[in-house]
């Protein structure tokens, strides 16, 4: 007689096992509380807040991992009452909190960009493929550390350009040397101190005349000189 109960038990667990197991889809072997599938997101919501709670976060912000963990903890009874959606549903929700527990603190916001307060054009007559400064271009840069002196307290951008023969990368290195040589040359008039003086190159991207004649690609080849608020 016991051992007919006892096939007779086995057979109601497996049956309903197995309606368990055939009426939920995603389901995951990981026994517990006596059942042995489980869906995946209640596992993951599981692993989640183990996650969390490793990363240190049930101590950052404990009160909002305690509302995570509980309702964890609320969706696995669920489960286990056979309410299977609602389960499912409170587990999404875990992640969610979970995923979301001690947002890092927004990035400072970017400083605003300096203020060009005024500006000097020189235009300078660079060999062809070359970066060296000229006896003739002495005056108009000697104008140009002029220019800076009246600024004693602000900062410098040199902004370098070419003419639009030759290829944009090829005019971009351009730009930046002789943009670097009138840099140096300004710094060897000990006028301003190299922290604030920067050099920039542009290539042949803003001409102010037409590279078509030889005029206007004379006055593309120039360096600017900006000077910036603090």
């Amino acid at each position: 007689m016991k051992l007919k109960y006892l096939k007779s038990l086995f057979v109601l667990v497996s049956l309903v096992s197995l309606s368990l197991l055939i009426g939920c889809t995603g389901m995951q072997y990981a026994p517990k509380k006596g059942i042995a599938y489980y869906p995946v997101e209640l596992l993951n919501a599981e692993k989640a807040i183990a996650d969390a709670q490793k990363a240190g976060k049930d101590k950052q912000c404990p009160a909002e991992f305690n509302e995570a963990k509980n309702l964890k903890d609320k969706a696995f009874e669920v489960y286990w009452s056979c309410r299977t959606t609602d389960a499912i549903a409170m587990a999404k929700d875990v992640i969610k909190k979970a995923n979301a527990l001690c947002p890092a603190p927004p990035p400072p916001p970017p400083a605003p960009a300096p203020k060009v307060i005024d500006r000097l054009t020189l235009i300078l007559h660079f060999d062809f493929d070359k970066a060296v400064i000229k006896d003739v271009d002495k005056p108009e840069l000697n104008r140009g550390i002029n220019f800076i002196k009246k600024y004693p307290d602000a900062a410098v951008r040199l902004e370098g350009h070419t003419d639009g023969r030759g290829t944009d990368e090829y005019n971009q290195r351009l730009s930046e040397r002789r943009a670097n040589a009138v840099k140096q040359y300004i710094l060897n008039s000990h006028v301003i101190n190299e922290s604030k003086i920067n050099a920039v190159g542009y290539g042949e991207s803003n001409p102010v005349a037409s590279n078509e004649t030889d005029e206007g690609r004379a006055k593309n080849r120039r360096v600017e000189i900006l000077i910036l608020s603090e």
